[in-house]
């Protein structure tokens, strides 16, 4: 899984999974998505939820899109933007940000979208946790792009802002495309898939 999966609630789903197919041994690992497609396309894993940009559906495996998100600026609540309804990129480049690791399909979208504006944007720490990432912004130390669903509840101390024409995340459920295993199968079968979602 990636750090940010927000439609699937891993810990239940494999609980259950667990409990209905106990003699199925279970590993998780965490990582990024490039890693991921290779690892199933290699027959190494049955399956990964994905967070890729929309210009970059997965390829060599089955896919099925599980949320398309638009990100958000984060912010600490003492921080300039806070009290901003809505912000544009063009607004962001005196701003120093936390990321995803240059490298990793968590940063293609705000890269995407930064470069599309013909914006600068300066990312001074990088992060695989979404929870480190959440506190460096509550430090006031950074701004960060994120999907909503990412935050903790009632967090007083942050404040979102809607970004016009910013970057769009797609999280996917993916398999292989060859001879997944029995387990793979049982597996996608128990899960709730949303109604929205389509096969790629």
């Amino acid at each position: 899984m990636i750090p940010t999966v927000t439609t699937i609630d891993i810990p239940t789903v494999l609980e259950l999974f667990h409990r209905a197919h106990p003699a199925v041994r279970i590993k998780l690992r965490g990582g990024g998505s490039d890693e991921f497609i290779t690892a199933i396309s290699e027959g190494r894993m049955d399956v990964a939820v994905l967070g890729l940009p929309d210009s970059a559906p997965p390829k060599g495996v089955n896919a099925r899109v599980l949320a398309r998100e638009r990100l958000i600026v984060v912010v600490a609540a003492e921080h300039s933007l806070a009290r901003r309804r809505r912000l544009r990129l063009e607004d962001l480049t005196d701003e120093v940000f936390v990321d995803f690791p240059e490298g990793t399909p968590g940063l293609v979208p705000s890269d995407l979208a930064f470069q599309a504006a013909g914006v600068h944007r300066e990312v001074a720490f990088e992060a695989m946790s979404a929870d480190l990432i959440v506190d460096l912004v509550r430090q006031g130390l950074v701004i960060a792009l994120l999907s909503p669903a990412v935050l903790p509840a009632g967090s007083n101390d942050l404040r979102t802002i809607p970004v016009t024409a910013g970057p769009t995340r797609i999280e996917y459920l993916a398999w292989s495309s060859f001879n997944s295993t029995p387990a793979a199968r049982a597996f996608l079968e128990s899960l709730p898939m949303p109604q929205a979602g389509d096969d790629t």
